[in-house]
């Protein structure tokens, strides 16, 4: 999926807004932010919820382990969750407040809560950081990851994420580690891209310091 916005002109705004985060760009080329909504809504934030606090690897596994409950379907359906009995989720290795936090998001997928593919493509941000941050275990990094890498949304900045600190740090060399008040106050000047910013200040924390 190729991104909804021009990802060429978001470039050229911010390489004209912020000398600094220019010379990042300049270093790590051409923004290559490609979303793409893989599932649907439900079974993106279940691989959300399960990998929250562990390990890519070990995430993985509990994930697939999961998913290998139900061979029968291509895709996982949130009543076919809330069916699967207790023992065999967490026999795959769901915690006590992961199953909670599954269960509840199947629940609020069957009520409506969480809105389908299509009708998240129509809605604005801030009614969908609402409507999922109702749900128990997703929070506003969960979904903002979401905006960002699974419906191109191209004006978000998850100041609270350690990357996005670390690389506003090494990109304007500060000396204390930057409050997320800061990079927000900092960020105005990137909208309407700040996104873009967002995979720019990622991509700093791989340059050498």
């Amino acid at each position: 999926m190729i991104a909804p916005f021009d990802a060429r002109a978001a470039v050229r705004h911010l390489r004209n807004a912020d000398p600094a985060l220019a010379a990042v760009i300049r270093t790590s080329g051409p923004c290559e932010l490609e979303p793409r909504l893989r599932h649907s809504p439900f079974e993106e934030l279940l691989e959300s919820i399960v990998y929250q606090q562990l390990s890519g690897r070990a995430a993985a596994t509990i994930y697939g382990r999961v998913r290998a409950l139900f061979p029968a379907r291509r895709a996982l359906a949130p009543q076919a969750l809330l069916d699967a009995p207790e023992e065999a989720l967490r026999g795959a290795g769901l915690s006590r407040a992961k199953l909670a936090a599954a269960r509840d998001l199947a629940a609020k997928t069957l009520e409506g809560v969480v809105p389908t593919a299509a009708a998240l493509r129509r809605m604005p941000d801030e009614e969908i950081i609402a409507r999922l941050t109702a749900v128990r275990g997703v929070g506003m990094w969960t979904v903002q990851m979401l905006l960002i890498f699974r419906l191109g949304r191209p004006d978000v900045l998850p100041i609270h994420d350690l990357g996005i600190q670390k690389g506003f740090q090494r990109t304007y060399e500060t000396r204390q580690w930057p409050k997320p008040s800061r990079i927000e106050r900092h960020g105005e000047r990137w909208r309407p891209f700040r996104s873009v910013a967002s995979w720019y200040l990622w991509r700093a924390t791989d340059q050498a310091p």
